[in-house]
């Protein structure tokens, strides 16, 4: 733990040290997820540590669902949000000029959780079975197409049943036996409830690009510092979750309804999250990760044509 400390520190006054600190206050509207999660500590801590206000921003934070997040991003009526990495593509193709300027999850955060009595020990094994989801749409989806195509199944091989965010009832219920889940959630809420559960993890099987800070191509050309001073603020609450997770998570009782009355769950969570968000170069956007998810786009027909991957992501705003 000292090690990651010092790490930490040194590394928050290297970013700390990139640029001059403004003299004015920036007022951003920054679009997380459709609620607030212990997910989300990095961006309390950022705000409770004074990241953002040492980089002279004041962040409000909105909420809603990462595809409508990349639409107002691109249309230039929010200058930052959270997104997952197909957003960012399936915006550009709809010339949408969103790029991704940080990464956040070194890990693809989805997987397929199913009850261990179904026998389910790798994606091959999900040829024929009932797999619920909360549709044919975002992150949920995509990673389970990836971890189909990794066991050579098509969308033919399995029946999807829409469900909306209610997997673990859906399981617990016995109305599907598979599931596809978040990785930090859904899996712990099961274990949790006594459920004993196999899972696969998309991570294990393919390097998709995942979660990460979007802007657009006019902040950048415009005020590429304010995209500097956001990715800086945002590295920094990162490390500091990383090195202490223990006060990531007080902070974010005050963000967070509820999280006291679930106490064990949502610390499993965020540790669950961690594992998720480790790198070695915080922020850094593994171009192959990038290919990866643009060939698996391609290849479910979500993608027509292929786009400029340079113009959808850059690392040029990461220490």
């Amino acid at each position: 733990m000292k090690k990651i400390l010092v790490f930490a520190f040194c590394f928050s006054l290297l970013l700390a040290a990139c640029g001059a600190k403004p003299t004015e206050t920036t007022h951003i509207q920054f679009a997380l997820g459709y609620i607030p999660n212990i997910q989300f500590a990095p961006v309390y801590v950022a705000i409770e540590n004074g990241y953002f206000a040492a980089e002279g921003l004041e962040v409000e934070i909105v909420h809603m669902d990462e595809n409508q997040a990349a639409a107002l991003v691109g249309a230039g009526e929010l200058q930052f949000a959270v997104v997952s990495g197909e957003q960012v593509l399936l915006a550009r193709a709809q010339e949408l000029p969103v790029v991704y300027v940080a990464a956040w999850y070194q890990q693809y955060p989805v997987s397929v959780v199913a009850l261990a009595e179904q026998g389910i020990a790798e994606p091959a094994d999900l040829r024929g079975q009932t797999i619920g989801l909360p549709g044919l749409y975002g992150a949920n989806y995509i990673g389970l197409r990836a971890l189909l195509h990794a066991g050579g199944l098509t969308e033919s091989d399995v029946t999807l049943d829409s469900i909306g965010y209610t997997q673990v009832e859906a399981l617990a219920a016995g109305r599907d036996l598979v599931v596809c889940v978040y990785t930090a959630n859904e899996p712990v809420q099961l274990r949790s409830q006594g459920y004993e559960v196999t899972e696969l993890r998309v991570a294990d099987y393919v390097d998709l690009a995942a979660n990460g800070l979007l802007t657009n191509e006019q902040t950048i050309d415009e005020d590429p510092e304010l995209v500097r001073r956001m990715v800086n603020a945002f590295l920094n609450g990162l490390l500091d979750t990383l090195a202490d997770p223990e006060t990531a998570y007080q902070i974010s009782m005050g963000y967070v309804e509820g999280l006291a009355a679930d106490d064990a769950v949502q610390q499993q969570v965020l540790t669950t999250s961690i594992e998720l968000w480790r790198a070695d170069r915080p922020g850094y956007s593994d171009p192959q990760a990038w290919e990866n998810m643009q060939t698996l786009l391609l290849d479910m027909g979500l993608l027509t044509e292929g786009q400029d991957l340079l113009r959808a992501f850059t690392n040029e705003f990461v220490p």
